[in-house]
């Protein structure tokens, strides 16, 4: 009787070694912390320049000057500190116009703001400047960029503390939109619609060197 045949064993793949991924090269981690921080610097886009900011004063004064043909009991109120700045200007403009001069004055709102407990327990106050009795004034507040609607909601109450005026006018340079309180502006030279994650920055010539308009996208 013939013996069974023995089967060949079978032979069986050498299984490779799983190849190690590459580490990142110095060269390769350094281009993405580059291009990290690049993607973190904020874009910088100039709105309004020298020329057309100065337009943008002039026609803000030109909309207060047809409300109130005589500058009496008009009161020219500058919110610190660029709405104040803004506010010389207009004051200038308009005493020019009505040829004598335009009362003005400036407003601190620092212990008006509803995030006073954010600003630290020694915030910068450098008070609030009258030039007479806001009662039955008629005080055009002045501001640089109207956004939530906070700033002014805090200024409207200090007025209030200090006397009742016949009337007041909101004028700003910039409305960016995006209000939490229901506060419009009466005189506004550019109104822009923006994102939560950009800023507007109007810059002076007295404080920065340059006059404009600035968008800031982060």
């Amino acid at each position: 009787m013939a013996s069974p045949k023995k089967s060949a064993p079978k032979k069986t793949a050498a299984r490779k070694p799983a190849a190690k991924s590459a580490k990142p090269t110095k060269k390769a981690a350094s281009a993405k912390k580059s291009s990290a921080k690049k993607s973190a610097t904020p874009r910088r886009e100039v709105l309004l320049a020298a020329p057309a900011l100065k337009s943008a004063v002039a026609k803000l004064c030109a909309r207060i000057a047809e409300e109130f043909p005589t500058p009496e009991r008009l009161l020219i109120l500058g919110i610190r500190t660029r709405g104040a700045l803004l506010a010389e200007r207009i004051t200038a403009n308009l005493s020019q116009h009505y040829g004598v001069d335009v009362a003005s004055g400036i407003l601190d709102i620092t212990f008006y703001r509803d995030d006073l407990s954010r600003l630290g327990p020694n915030p910068m106050v450098r008070g609030s400047e009258f030039p007479f009795d806001l009662t039955d004034s008629m005080i055009v507040l002045v501001d640089d960029v109207l956004f939530t609607g906070r700033t002014v909601r805090a200024a409207l109450d200090e007025i209030s503390d200090f006397g009742r005026p016949a009337l007041i006018r909101l004028a700003v340079l910039v409305d960016r939109g995006l209000r939490e309180y229901p506060i419009h502006a009466d005189y506004c030279a550019v109104s822009i619609p923006t994102a939560t994650n950009q800023r507007v920055h109007v810059l002076f010539d007295e404080v920065d060197d340059e006059d404009a308009v600035v968008l800031e996208t982060v």
